[in-house]
């Protein structure tokens, strides 16, 4: 067994982090862009869905084709950050035209399957032991990234936005160039020759990854929604410039779940620590609409631990999915995982989005807990044998 070099996990953190921070370049800036440009409120809206569609389509041409396994993952992370990064200039230099800044927020989002499922790839090689805390971290400074957003918004005062979408995609690129740095894991991967139609299939075949995939999809139709839902939660009793702060804060906290979790899984296995994280964030979900009208206290504990435990099992399930896959192909289910995932996050965010208008916001949200129900129902083989 190979030790670790120290190096390996802040540079894949780093390049991560840097990486994905392209997911919300424009996120960032939106209150600009529609102060000046006279957007409705709802371009927010439709550019993160055309992200989240080409993340989709990405994913799902680099599990068919076998991207992550055939080709030698840092330089898909490298090439995917750098073209990343140039749709993100391209969307700076046509930010005017809203179709076309849809487009290059499109391609963006196709990129980005080459970052944050390579990623976990990459991780899958390094750490042969200890995999589900380094993904901790990982998958945290994903977390990180997300809420960065409203950090930004925050900050917006400070910063003008061209420097804002320039300076995260100079970012990227940076991340793109840093992993590099890695080299090769001591163990040489174990590289596919041709397309693993029938390893991709295990989804559904292999008892142990159906497991694993299932109670993630579970996941998936809580996390986007909560994200995209907190702002309205918090504007029922904060504004401006203090939303923002918290909104950060709480979604931020998710990363603090990841890492602890990742290191509580090295004593309890990362099957209990994603069933014991997706049963509290479904007992959030249950009690919102008594949480709603509580005292501060207890409504800021509420979504605190809420923000904590809804993204801090991720990890866990990628673990376990990784571990499972057939070798040659853990790259390619990853990140097909990752596709499906993330279409049933737009089913769930669209149906959530609209209902909003017809339901009580607190009512409304114990609907989240059908996912953590589900993923609890599929990942519960796996947590009796202590996976």
């Amino acid at each position: 067994m190979h030790a670790v070099p120290s190096h390996v996990l802040p540079i894949l953190v780093l390049a991560q982090l840097a990486g994905t921070s392209l997911w919300f370049a424009v996120n960032a800036v939106m209150p600009d862009l529609q102060r000046s440009l006279g957007w409705p409120a709802t371009s927010v809206g439709t550019l993160t869905s055309a992200l989240q569609l080409g993340f989709i389509l990405g994913t799902l041409v680099f599990a068919l084709l076998a991207i992550a396994d055939r080709f030698k993952a840092t330089r898909v992370f490298l090439l995917c950050a750098l073209a990343g990064s140039a749709c993100t200039v391209g969307a700076w230099a046509m930010v005017a035209d809203f179709q076309a800044l849809l487009l290059w927020r499109f391609a963006t989002g196709f990129f980005l399957a080459g970052i944050y499922p390579v990623g976990m790839k990459i991780a899958s090689q390094w750490y042969q032991q200890g995999l589900g805390s380094a993904l901790g971290y990982l998958i945290g400074a994903l977390v990180l990234g997300s809420a960065s957003a409203h950090g930004l918004r925050a900050l917006a005062d400070a910063l003008p936005w061209p420097a804002l979408m320039l300076g995260v995609a100079a970012l990227a690129a940076g991340g793109g160039l840093l992993i590099l740095a890695l080299g090769e894991a001591p163990r040489a991967p174990v590289r596919a020759s041709t397309l693993q139609w029938r390893a991709l299939a295990t989804l559904w075949t292999d008892a142990r990854v159906r497991s694993s995939v299932l109670g993630y999809f579970g996941h998936m139709w809580e996390l986007y929604t909560f994200w995209v839902l907190m702002p309205l939660i918090l504007a029922t009793r904060l504004s401006g410039v203090q939303l923002s702060w918290a909104a950060f804060l709480i979604l931020g906290s998710g990363a603090l779940g990841c890492v602890i979790g990742g290191y509580a899984a090295r004593r309890w296995g990362s099957a209990r620590v994603a069933g014991l994280q997706l049963s509290i964030s479904g007992l959030c979900c249950l009690l919102a609409p008594w949480l709603m009208s509580a005292p501060a206290p207890a409504f800021y504990g509420w979504l605190l631990l809420w923000g904590i435990t809804v993204a801090g099992d991720s990890p866990q399930f990628s673990t376990l999915t990784a571990r499972n896959a057939p070798p040659q192909a853990v790259g390619s289910v990853l990140t097909l995982t990752n596709s499906l995932g993330f279409a049933i996050s737009i089913v769930s965010i669209l149906l959530f989005v609209a209902l909003t208008a017809h339901l009580p916001l607190g009512w409304l949200l114990t609907g989240l807990a059908l996912g953590p129900a589900l993923g609890l129902w599929a990942l519960w083989p796996l947590m009796r044998e202590g996976a």
